[in-house]
């Protein structure tokens, strides 16, 4: 008799059974493991999009755009900056944690105000720093120094305290934004100093530093990096580094503790992110790559001239910085009775 013509009582029932369940359910999850695994031995068969939270030229700019040319020749792919600036960084954390996959083609640069910070000073950010991002790497740290115009009569931070205890309330100090590093460095200052400033957010540190320069506004509390080529220039002075030891690219350069004002302290630290979900194999190939580009002479010597400190990590070692900044930083805001929204 043909499959044609047979009868329904010639065809074979099927039942699942309560047994069957858990095989089914294993040989399923067995299908998206080995599935997940062939992705990541394949990794990456197209160009990677490497999300940047501060404008093109920025600090965070300075890094990336050399580190993705470094990593691109590794891993046989181009990879494409997106500079999505914002919201001291929201804009593009929200757009990786809520409009892209977890398959590791999108990489976000986060930093200490984006990962550490934000999430105190705004209700809905719009991501989850644990929840919604998988650590990769860290990247780099640079100090942040308060930078005065060339044109002030400003030469040291005890002019500045002076000044600023003169008139309380009238001296102004520039940032790229409200609630980010620059702004909180300030917030430590005045505490540490006793001293009471006028706050001036820009969107992006780039344009608070423009202004600066043409004498818009007296000072600012800028990374090192960022300031580093206009010190040179004389468009800036450099008056203090916000570190607990001077850096080697101004070794004339008192610490905030030297100059007067102790406990000034902050790093802005940056690494890269994946979200949440990422099929370890690609999290270990990246973190292998990225590290070995680290650890290049000619890109650690490129940066390190331009005033950044060269990290590397696992990524528990980064998740363990975001928390342990996370905590930290929490308590600055409350002290500092910093808000947004």
């Amino acid at each position: 008799m043909s499959k044609r013509y047979m009868p329904k009582s010639y065809m074979p029932k099927f039942k699942m059974t309560r047994r069957a369940w858990p095989i089914l359910a294993a040989a399923l999850a067995l299908g998206a493991s080995l599935a997940h695994a062939q992705s990541a031995v394949d990794y990456p068969q197209k160009p990677i999009m490497l999300v940047v939270p501060q404008p093109a030229g920025g600090a965070a700019d300075q890094f990336a755009r050399p580190f993705a040319q470094v990593l691109a020749k590794r891993l046989g792919q181009p990879i494409v900056i997106e500079n999505k600036p914002g919201a001291n960084g929201n804009i593009a954390a929200a757009y990786v944690a809520r409009q892209q996959a977890s398959d590791g083609y999108t990489i976000f640069f986060g930093s200490v105000s984006t990962m550490a910070v934000n999430p105190h000073l705004y209700k809905t950010p719009g991501f989850d720093s644990f929840k919604d991002f998988q650590p990769i790497t860290l990247t780099n740290q640079t100090p942040n120094v308060l930078i005065v115009g060339a044109a002030t009569p400003y030469k040291t931070v005890a002019d500045v305290v002076a000044a600023a205890k003169a008139r309380p309330g009238t001296l102004t100090f520039g940032s790229a934004g409200n609630g980010n590093t620059m702004h909180l460095t300030g917030l430590q200052f005045e505490t540490k100093t006793g001293t009471s400033m006028i706050h001036v957010p820009y969107k992006g540190g780039p344009a608070a530093l423009n202004d600066v320069i043409a004498g818009q506004i007296p000072m600012m509390f800028h990374n090192l990096s960022a300031v580093l080529a206009f010190e040179k220039a004389g468009k800036v002075r450099v008056l203090a580094v916000a570190d607990t030891h001077r850096s080697r690219l101004l070794p004339n350069v008192p610490t905030m503790a030297e100059a007067g004002a102790p406990g000034v302290v902050q790093l802005a630290w940056s690494g890269m992110l994946v979200r949440s979900g990422t099929p370890a194999p690609i999290v270990d190939r990246l973190n292998k790559e990225m590290r070995e580009v680290l650890k290049e002479p000619a890109f650690r010597k490129s940066m390190e001239d331009q005033g950044f400190d060269v990290l590397s990590s696992t990524p528990q070692e980064f998740e363990a910085r975001i928390k342990a900044d996370y905590a930290t930083m929490g308590e600055v805001i409350k002290a500092g009775n910093v808000q947004i929204d």
